[in-house]
């Protein structure tokens, strides 16, 4: 192959910082591959990679000839704290691969923006620092963000451009990589960007960032009429607010064409709309009583519209365990009908599942290993009805086309209800979860998914927004962020501390 020599990499984790801490196993139960591996899994019909790094790769193939370098990948959905020996495995892999490969002409970067560790406030900017230190400051280093990132003053440093997602859910990550391979491009062809960071002390909930609509949205799309022939990018990051690190925040990143006044200038104007509509970002929960009472409704009247209850408490996505049984035990001992339940993540009872074998029935004990007291216990007797390897291809939403590795898998009948049990921790974010194991979502009265928004992406065509309950239960990804026993974000922030004045540093 010939044309520009281009280095790839991947690191991409958002860390809870009360989640346990995320471990070198449950990378490479997830993604956790190294240089021929990486480019193997990316050529695949069906990879395991980012969305992001195969969009990139597909667009920067559409642009001519190009020479891919890989480097290291490793990526996880949503956990705590990444375990810093692990961490330090992948950025020494990342730069020795990279001083190896010299020399190159680019690097592209699928980060997630929201990660820490147990000896790391910003591994994100640790990453892009090494990468910077080998290639030196003329080499263009891109980057693609989640929207949910924490971003650093050394991430924007470091980097050429950071290109964030658009979109929540996110259908955008092939796309915004396609972004990143445009953009590099223009950087081998001479241009020189700048880029100005604006961190706002704002935190918002997390069920109010849709970018379909509300304030989120609005603020995205008025960052995108800014974008002109000075204006290279315009990422505007909600932040994670479950990270509870000095860097948390809503953030306004403008990258311009070797102009930092007009970027410091943008930024700051864009910051201080977004801070103007800060009171916006409010929740709006149902409580567990009535979600009950409205899916036992759906069970005892076929011709009420069925219900989805979003467990938006213990979103794997957001570093959940996947794992609560509050929704479950409410609704079975109310004798809800009809109903589905999925992802729950327990290993054993799943084991055990197999082990009995379809048709069998036996007691089953929810959490029956777990620790954590947000989890809960729960036992019911429950009948096998399917099992499964675990290994789907994603149908709709934020993974389509992608595999999803969920290890092995059972579909137990507790009461009304029928429940999806996985021993890979992951978020609710396909249909192709349940309809795997044989359940067909538009004959469900209810459907409880454990995700805070991914499953609108997939879920759309069965359940428009005026039918998708958010229930307010105990968990670890909680949007009351009162509940939430922050130690390390920036005082004052809003909404922790609602009469703050604040307006863009000058």
């Amino acid at each position: 192959m010939a044309g520009p020599r281009i280095a790839l990499g991947a690191f991409m984790l958002e860390s809870n910082a009360h989640s346990p801490v995320a471990t070198r196993e449950e990378f490479a139960a997830n993604y956790w591959l190294a240089a021929t591996a990486m480019q193997a899994d990316w050529e695949s019909a069906h990879p395991l990679c980012p969305m992001t790094l195969s969009g990139f790769i597909e667009a920067m193939s559409a642009g001519g000839d190009w020479t891919p370098l890989p480097l290291a990948g490793a990526a996880v959905g949503a956990s705590g704290p990444v375990e810093h020996g692990f961490f330090l495995e992948v950025a020494d892999e990342i730069e020795s691969r990279l001083r190896a490969a010299l020399p190159v002409d680019g690097v592209y970067l699928s980060l997630h923006g929201a990660a820490i560790g147990t000896g790391e406030v910003d591994p994100d900017g640790v990453i892009l620092e090494r990468v910077r230190r080998v290639v030196g400051p003329n080499v263009p280093v891109i980057a693609t963000l989640d929207l949910h990132a924490n971003v650093s003053e050394k991430m924007v440093r470091e980097a050429s451009v950071l290109v964030a997602y658009r979109t929540n859910p996110h259908v955008d990550m092939a796309e915004r990589g396609a972004e990143s391979a445009r953009l590099l491009r223009e950087c081998l062809a001479g241009a020189r960007p700048t880029a100005a960071l604006v961190r706002l002390p704002l935190i918002p909930p997390s069920v109010t960032q849709n970018t379909k609509s509300g304030p989120y949205a609005d603020i995205l799309a008025y960052g995108q009429t800014r974008i002109d022939e000075r204006v290279m990018n315009v990422s505007i990051s909600s932040g994670f607010s479950l990270g509870d690190t000095p860097k948390n925040g809503m953030s306004v990143v403008v990258t311009t064409r070797n102009d930092a006044a007009l970027a410091r200038r943008l930024a700051r104007e864009i910051a201080q709309k977004t801070w103007d509509d800060r009171h916006r970002y409010v929740p709006n929960l149902t409580s567990l009583e009535d979600a009950t009472a409205m899916a036992l409704a759906c069970g005892r009247d076929a011709t009420r519209p069925a219900l989805l209850f979003a467990d938006v408490a213990d979103n794997p996505g957001g570093g959940g365990r996947g794992n609560t049984v509050w929704i479950l035990k409410s609704f079975v001992e109310a004798g809800v009908q009809g109903a589905a339940l999925g992802i729950f993540f327990d290993p054993p009872l799943a084991a055990e599942a197999h082990a009995l074998g379809v048709g069998r029935t036996f007691h089953a004990r929810f959490n029956r290993d777990e620790t954590h007291p947000l989890s809960g216990k729960f036992e019911h007797g429950a009948m096998v009805e399917r099992l499964h390897d675990g290994t789907i291809i994603g149908r709709r939403g934020i993974s389509a086309g992608h595999t999803i590795v969920l290890g092995r898998m059972a579909l137990l009948r507790v009461g009304g209800i029928r429940v999806v049990v996985v021993s890979v921790r992951q978020q609710c974010k396909d249909t192709a979860m349940f309809e795997e194991m044989g359940l067909t979502i538009g004959a469900a009265r209810s459907v409880i998914v454990k995700s805070r928004g991914h499953f609108r992406a997939a879920f759309d065509l069965h359940f428009p927004d005026d039918r998708i309950i958010e229930v307010d239960v105990p968990g670890l990804t909680t949007p009351v962020l009162s509940r939430v026993p922050y130690r390390d974000v920036p005082r004052p922030i809003y909404p922790l501390d609602p009469d703050m004045q604040w307006s863009p540093p000058a």
